[in-house]
């Protein structure tokens, strides 16, 4: 999501995200989340025309789906260099791309307002089906055996690989409160970590629960992004958010990076180790 007006936030949500001081890898009191700041081991680089809006890395190819009407396609991209080794478009014509994730050999696709899932080969990028589901799409990820599925509201779904048929959904709250505008997700040690659109941060989410166990501040790498965007020539616009997470399991690492942004940051955080 999604190129429109910016909007405000609801109140408590702001709150809710700045409430807590920023920590390394020591929790806050226990009447606040605790909040973490990443850091970075390595910059790889990122294709600076992506409206990222979907990012996962599965068997060492990361594979990122972009949005916008005529921009919109999936990709498997070259980790170390950033280039996209085979693209693809949508099958059908004028859709808004959204999120991304591999599971059992097929790479699925979501769709923001059509109403549409495609289905692919995830090593050839073929065609392989497609899906019809109610309401919009925002972000995907999986959990090894179902697909898990954000469409802009407080609620995670969970959907069958094989028929897209809702088997349970989750609301996510934070000290009691919605968490709304939950886009590009990743599962990863256990949790479901949420980019918050318009937000410079990330949610660690307990899926049984819902709740949100931690946020992760990425407002430093979103700043860097930003000037590096500007000394290539490139005013950043208000939806330059950050939006894409992917687990590097065998380092115990995430990726993450933004719409349009040029680096792609590989960073610890606490909790997470490899082989999770």
């Amino acid at each position: 999501m999604k190129p429109a007006a910016p909007l405000a936030l609801p109140v408590a949500l702001l709150l809710l995200v700045g409430a807590a001081p920023v920590v390394q890898a020591r929790t806050t009191p226990r009447t606040s989340l605790p909040v973490y700041r990443p850091v970075v081991v390595s910059r790889l680089p990122h294709d600076p025309a992506a409206f990222t809006e979907g990012f996962e890395l599965a068997g060492g190819v990361l594979y990122e789906g972009t949005g916008l009407e005529g921009q919109s396609g999936v990709r498997r991209v070259a980790l170390d260099s950033g280039k996209p080794m085979q693209m693809r478009t949508p099958p059908v014509a004028g859709v808004f791309g959204e999120g991304v994730s591999v599971l059992n050999g097929q790479l699925f696709e979501l769709t923001w307002q059509s109403g549409l899932a495609f289905v692919y080969d995830a090593a050839t990028l073929k065609e392989t089906g497609r899906f019809r589901y109610d309401g919009e799409g925002w972000g995907l990820t999986n959990d090894g055996t179902q697909l898990i599925m954000s469409d802009g509201s407080d609620t995670l779904t969970w959907r069958d690989p094989l028929t897209f048929a809702i088997k349970k959904s989750v609301k996510v709250t934070a000290q009691g409160m919605p968490v709304t505008n939950l886009n590009e997700l990743e599962y990863a040690g256990g949790w479901v970590w949420a980019n918050i659109w318009l937000t410079t941060k990330i949610a660690r989410i307990d899926p049984k629960t819902g709740k949100v166990t931690a946020w992760l501040d990425v407002s430093e790498l979103s700043r860097e992004a930003a000037s590096d965007t500007q000394k290539a020539g490139r005013t950043p616009t208000f939806d330059d958010v950050p939006n894409g997470v992917a687990y590097n399991k065998a380092r115990g690492t995430l990726l993450l990076t933004g719409k349009r942004w040029p680096t792609v940051f590989e960073v610890r955080v606490p909790g997470l180790a490899a082989g999770q």
